[in-house]
């Protein structure tokens, strides 16, 4: 027998026994870059190709640049849901793409009101759609106050795993401290959301925004928000955990975190050209025992100086690849 649907993580909690040794879970993700690649006619020689260059550091041409960073601002607008995708390389446009999104969008607000049981369905519906607002924030922590006046986190209890659960949201853990394990080093009372699918997340910003976005490929204004929730989905598809840092009353943080063998390797989103305070920090700091080396990524090509890697955002689905080598 096989099962599958997107509300299996609801539903399998129904299931009162487990027939264990007789089946096997496989976690199912929409397309991720690569796949979309593939989709687009590139063989699995250009995937190994973009890799041997982060390797090797070798900088990727004017034209392969060119033509990836295009490839990938398209994937962000679009995302990797099937239909969408479908109907882009059939029609080669943006046209109808959009609605399907939203069409998307409004299905799983339909299954919070057919499948929460028990809970307060307007404030996991409010949960999920104030995400993208404060994802265009400064401080992308979570913040029940934005989403009503002097609301805490016990007033959403079981809101936000609900969403988790049924694999419409992503959860990134804030570090107690930037060091090994990461597991068991997460303050529980704070961390980011994101949306599994970024072009889902582009769908939800305002209608004005749209059309900048698809015909034009200007992220503007939530360009940070973007780049980091593509970031956070290509970790997830890796199987990379999602962590952060923030230290309470200073300005050290980190976007994200992941690890070699022996190394806690700091990653951060840059959209913008300023200098990385935080991971110079991280890297020089003797007191992080743990981080030998960090990874920038932003709208540079590959390079390496002061023991950190900086790769083009189109690379972010190879860096579980990358950190093997190291």
């Amino acid at each position: 027998m096989i099962c599958s649907g997107s509300m299996l993580g609801i539903n399998y909690k129904r299931i009162h026994s487990n027939s264990v040794g007789y089946k096997t879970d496989y976690e199912m993700y929409s397309l991720d870059f690569e796949e979309f690649l593939w989709a687009k006619g590139y063989m699995e020689e250009h995937i190994k190709d973009i890799l041997n260059h982060m390797i090797g550091l070798q900088q990727f041409s004017e034209n392969q640049l060119k033509v990836y960073k295009s490839l990938f601002l398209d994937y962000c607008v679009l995302g990797g849901m099937p239909d969408v995708v479908r109907t882009y390389l059939t029609t080669n446009s943006f046209s109808n793409t959009l609605n399907i999104q939203r069409q998307i969008m409004l299905d799983y607000e339909e299954d919070v009101r057919k499948y929460a049981i028990g809970l307060d369905q307007t404030k996991i519906l409010n949960v999920y759609r104030n995400i993208p607002s404060q994802l265009g924030k400064e401080n992308k922590k979570f913040q029940f106050n934005k989403i009503q006046k002097n609301a805490r986190s016990r007033d959403y209890a079981g809101c936000i795993d609900w969403l988790i659960d049924a694999r419409v949201v992503t959860k990134c853990n804030c570090l107690l401290y930037p060091e090994l394990p990461l597991k068991g080093n997460v303050d529980e009372s704070k961390y980011k959301l994101y949306y599994p699918d970024t072009g889902l997340l582009v769908a939800s910003l305002d209608d004005e925004a749209q059309d900048d976005l698809r015909m034009n490929k200007n992220l503007g204004v939530y360009k940070g928000a973007l780049y980091e929730n593509f970031v956070a989905e290509a970790f997830l598809k890796q199987g990379l955990g999602l962590f952060y840092y923030k230290k309470d009353n200073s300005t050290l943080e980190e976007d994200f975190f992941a690890r070699t063998k022996d190394s806690l390797v700091p990653i951060e989103v840059k959209s913008n050209s300023n200098k990385s305070k935080s991971l110079n920090s991280l890297i020089k700091n003797e007191n992080f025992h743990d981080i030998q080396f960090g990874i920038k990524l932003g709208d540079f090509n590959v390079g390496f100086a002061n023991n950190i890697y900086t790769f083009p955002y189109f690379c972010s689905f190879l860096i579980k690849d990358f950190l093997k080598t190291k």
